[in-house]
């Protein structure tokens, strides 16, 4: 019998540490990564290599998909010191998946060869092969241009949409990310940033209709803590509406929400500021959008922030896929 197919789509954080508990069980494993990130050292290579996707969600999936001794992801990982000229703030691995990329002719091309170079468990594909801006909408009709300036703006994101960056084409999905979904026994969504990490990918059309059209099993793993600009006041429900609300219908099966509370004031502010309070639950509203809710303690806590414990949500999916062989 064939091993179980399940893809994951999101951004590189978030979604890390569902792929490395998830390397270790015997199932097919595919990763879908956002490429609409305009921040940090993404945000600037892509300003400088057109036509480069940015490379630092592609860079954690790697790592959490590799086996790769522990020294070979500190180097891979490191980044230069802040006085180091052009060179400041960019991780080493973002580099050398933007040379790749350039010498490969696409990042959809590198990532296939580091994959291999790297022996990752698993395929990793860009959500789309060419650069991608997010734009958002907001509550009051005005719209935010780029990932990165999102917080600049208070209020409520009414929708996202993203549009090619250096062309005006309709943004396509890279090869393979289609065909994926739809032969995928099971897909995860998240965890990770609903409107800047999750979203940019499902609002690409393809993948969007791909996630409506697919037999499998779609789980969305729900973020623990809100987030400053993007879900502030959300409870779980109404990350599960948002989601309903972009694809114009009901297409999430399974959600899973952390119930374990988080220690008050544990959270570091300084390191964390962007994330803001534990969202609040809405049990009737998750039940009357989705056939199954599973709630439980996911909870990790680590270095002075809240994060999913990626053992305890994979357990989890995998019965879900024992259920439904």
């Amino acid at each position: 019998m064939r091993k179980p197919r399940i893809t994951v789509i999101g951004g590189g954080t978030g979604i890390s540490v569902i792929l490395d508990s998830l390397r270790k069980k015997d199932v097919e494993i595919t990763a879908i990564v956002t490429v609409a990130d305009d921040g940090g050292s993404s945000g600037e290579l892509r300003k400088n290599i057109q036509q480069l996707t940015p490379p630092g969600d592609l860079r954690n999936v790697l790592v959490a998909m590799s086996d790769m001794p522990k020294f070979y992801e500190k180097v891979f990982q490191y980044r230069f010191a802040e006085g180091d000229g052009v060179l400041a703030g960019h991780p080493l691995g973002n580099l050398i998946i933007a040379g790749i990329s350039e010498m490969q002719g696409s990042t959809y091309n590198a990532m296939q060869l580091l994959t291999k170079f790297f022996h990752t468990t698993g395929k990793i594909y860009p959500s789309s092969d060419t650069p991608l801006t997010l734009h958002a909408v907001f509550a009051d009709g005005t719209e935010v241009v780029g990932e990165s300036n999102l917080t600049s703006k208070s209020g409520m994101i009414e929708r996202v949409y993203v549009t090619n960056t250096y062309d005006d084409k309709k943004p396509a999905a890279s090869k393979k990310v289609v065909e994926s979904i739809l032969e995928s026994d099971m897909v995860v969504l998240g965890p990770g940033s609903l409107f800047t990490s999750i979203l940019p990918n499902l609002v690409i059309e393809e993948i969007g209709q791909a996630l409506l059209d697919t037999k499998a099993e779609v789980a969305y793993v729900c973020n623990i803590m809100t987030q400053r600009g993007e879900t502030e006041h959300f409870s779980d429900s109404d990350h599960v509406q948002v989601l309903h609300r972009h694809l114009g219908r009901k297409f999430v099966d399974t959600v899973l929400v952390n119930i374990e509370p988080v220690p008050h004031e544990y959270m570091d502010s300084n390191q964390f500021d962007e994330y803001l309070v534990q969202v609040e639950h809405d049990f009737q509203g998750l039940q009357e959008q989705v056939p199954r809710v599973i709630s439980s303690n996911f909870l990790r806590l680590e270095n002075g922030g809240a994060f999913h414990d990626g053992e305890l949500v994979v357990d989890e999916l995998m019965q879900i896929i024992q259920v439904r062989k």
